[in-house]
Formats: C-alpha cells, sequence, structure tokens
C-alpha cells in the first residue's frame, strides 16, 4: 500500500530480489542453550520432586510444581529459538518488500512501507553491562512507524559486525526510500510530542506579551486622561480663585 512519501528514484537503486537474513551472534545462541537447559532440568526435577513427595493434605506443593512445570516449557520455548536465530534474527526481504526479526518467540514483519531505521541507544541496564564489559556497543531502531512498539538490535546480538554495518545499511538505505518516518500518522515519540507541545506554549507566550502591551497602553491613556482631567480642574480652581479675589478688591475699593 502506497504512502505517498516514496522516493522512486532511492527505490529503484535498492535490490528488487533476494533475502538478507543476520542470524544472531553464535556466542549468544550457545549461552541462551546453556542456561535454558540448565534452568529445564532444575524446574523438571523440583517439579516432579514436589509432585511425588508432596502431601494430599496440602495444595501447596502442587501449585508451586504446576508454576515449576510452566518454567519448564518456558525454557523448552527458549532453547528451540535459539535454533531459529541461528537462522536469523533479523532479514531483510525484497521480494516481500517486509523487513522480519525474530522477537522473543514471535516472527514479527515490518513492511517496507511502514518502516523507519535509524540509530538507537541504550537503555540503563544494557549502559551498565557495556561498562561492565569495558566494550563499547552499537544500537540500531527497526520501527513499525504506525504501531506502538518499536524494537532495537545491536552489533552484539548479531553474528559479526560486518552483518551489523550491513544491515545498518540496508535498513537506512530502505527508510530514506520509502519515507514512511515523514508521515503525519505516524506514532509520535515522547520527544515529537514536546516538539508539538512547544509551538502551542510559544503561542500563548505571544498571548500573554500582546496583553501586556495593550494593558500598558491602556493604562497609559488612563494617566494621561487622568493628568488632564486634574489640569482643567486646576485651571477651574484658579480661574475660581481669581475670580473671587477680583470681586474681593472690588469691594474694598468702594468701602474706602
Amino acid at each position: 500500500m502506497s504512502t505517498g512519501f516514496e522516493n522512486q528514484e532511492l527505490i529503484a537503486k535498492l535490490p528488487q530480489s533476494g533475502v538478507h537474513c543476520y542470524p544472531a551472534s553464535g556466542s549468544k545462541i550457545m549461552r541462551n542453550r546453556i542456561v535454558s537447559a540448565i534452568v529445564f532440568l532444575v524446574c523438571a526435577g523440583l517439579g516432579g520432586f514436589l509432585l511425588t513427595k508432596g502431601s494430599a493434605l496440602y495444595i501447596t506443593p502442587f501449585l508451586f510444581a504446576g508454576l515449576l512445570f510452566i518454567a519448564a516449557i518456558i525454557m523448552i520455548l527458549v532453547f528451540c529459538q535459539t535454533f531459529l536465530s541461528a537462522k536469523y534474527r533479523v532479514a531483510v526481504d525484497y521480494n516481500e518488500k517486509k523487513i522480519f526479526l525474530r522477537y522473543r518467540y514471535s516472527k514479527i514483519a515490518i513492511p517496507f512501507e511502514n518502516f523507519d531505521g535509524r540509530k538507537g541507544t541504550p537503555d540503563k541496564a544494557e549502559r551498565m553491562l557495556d561498562n561492565a564489559s569495558g566494550s563499547s556497543n552499537e544500537y540500531l531502531i527497526l520501527d513499525d512507524v504506525f504501531e506502538d512498539a518499536c524494537f532495537q538490535t545491536s552489533a552484539k546480538d548479531l553474528a559479526s559486525r560486518e552483518d551489523f554495518e550491513q544491515l545498518k545499511s540496508d535498513c537506512f538505505a530502505i527508510a530514506e526510500a520509502y519515507g514512511a518516518r515523514n508521515s503525519e500518522d505516524k506514532v509520535k515519540f515522547y520527544y515529537e510530542k514536546d516538539d508539538k507541545k512547544a509551538a502551542p506554549s510559544d503561542e500563548v507566550d505571544d498571548i500573554v506579551e500582546s496583553a501586556m502591551n495593550e494593558a500598558k497602553d491602556a493604562a497609559a491613556d488612563v494617566a494621561e486622561e487622568a493628568e488632564e482631567a486634574v489640569e482643567d480642574k486646576a485651571s477651574e480652581v484658579a480661574d475660581a480663585v481669581e475670580e473671587v479675589a477680583g470681586e474681593a478688591a472690588g469691594e474694598g475699593g468702594e468701602e474706602g
């Protein structure tokens, strides 16, 4: 579906067919397999122990056993996911014009016309891990601009640094060619919402300043009118005093 923001010249420069697959890091795959296998054995063993040794008079051991079996099932899913992510964690499919990524136990598809790729930043936990390891990491955001959620991968998540650089190049080229980031209908991030709020705030400031200037002008007009009124009254009083003084002087002359 066309959004009207496509640049046909840039789209023509993209590959028109083929799939670029970017597998997950081999060390992370092996670590996830070992951890999930160990946790599975522990949960299954404890769950079985509670079922066989738990008293039928008490329901608590059976509840714990149920929770442990649920955890064991989750570990099976994690273990299976490692084989899928070994094929690819992110894939750019130029045949279907979609970007696919594996997130937890799901496969997410983002159409090119909805896609925005840009540099990411580590969250607090990732920053602490990077500092602890003493090695820098680079992050890439894979975003469906019309959905609330966006996804992030890093150089350490993929099999090699070369894969990450190639994925970044692909994503930036697609985002630039299809221009979904320019849509007014996209989901706004917090900083974009703040920018939108800044404009009305400036308008309010202008209105307040204009009102203050009008109030100052009105006050100046009132002061000027009051000054003129005082001058008129003072002039009338002076004339009255002068008139009374003239009459008094005339009466004094007659008496003499």
